[in-house]
């Protein structure tokens, strides 16, 4: 099996995972909701965030996974805001007052508009922490070391799926549904 396989079925395995984290947590259905407007906007982020991330990645890894998930949150936030505004928002318009080490409850509290200290927001952290968990978890199953170039690509791939669980979760939160349209 090349590498790039060994990628997609890794990225598949986890989407499907946390897709299940996600739906037990009454956050999600159990399929993603996306937007190529949104999706565009993880290409236009990816290189910042995957810098950030791998900056902080053997201190505070569940945090350089889970941040990933609250990102997609935000850009899905805006995009069903006032997409025409805020397509053009730079990345580290998503931090918080301390950069990148708070942009969790920046997005929590400065972009969705939720109180930190609600039970909403306790269970949105709290998901995305237990997908970051089971991130983690796969990587350490597939024997994947994190520090080699496998790794590296491994972990971009599961910085993207956090993205897209995020910003289907904020979808899912704001009532969008995937419905069967009659041809």
């Amino acid at each position: 099996m090349d590498n790039t396989e060994l990628l997609d079925n890794y990225e598949k395995t986890l989407e499907r995972g946390l897709l299940r984290v996600c739906s037990s947590a009454e956050l999600l259905s159990d399929e993603l909701l996306e937007s190529p407007d949104i999706d565009e906007m993880w290409d236009t982020y990816a290189k910042d965030y995957i810098a950030d991330a791998v900056e902080n990645f053997n201190d505070y890894s569940e945090a350089a996974i889970a941040w990933a998930g609250f990102l997609g949150m935000g850009v899905a936030h805006n995009w069903d805001s006032h997409w025409t505004f805020h397509r053009h928002d730079s990345y580290s318009s998503y931090y918080g007052r301390r950069g990148w080490d708070d942009m969790d409850e920046h997005i929590l509290h400065g972009v969705l508009g939720l109180d930190l200290n609600s039970a909403e927001a306790k269970k949105i952290s709290d998901t995305l922490q237990n997908c970051a968990l089971a991130a983690l978890g796969l990587i350490r199953h597939e024997g994947i070391e994190t520090q080699t170039a496998l790794g590296f690509y491994v972990l971009a791939r599961t910085y993207g799926v956090l993205y897209r669980i995020g910003a289907s979760m904020e979808l899912h939160r704001l009532g969008y549904r995937k419905v069967a349209v009659k041809p």
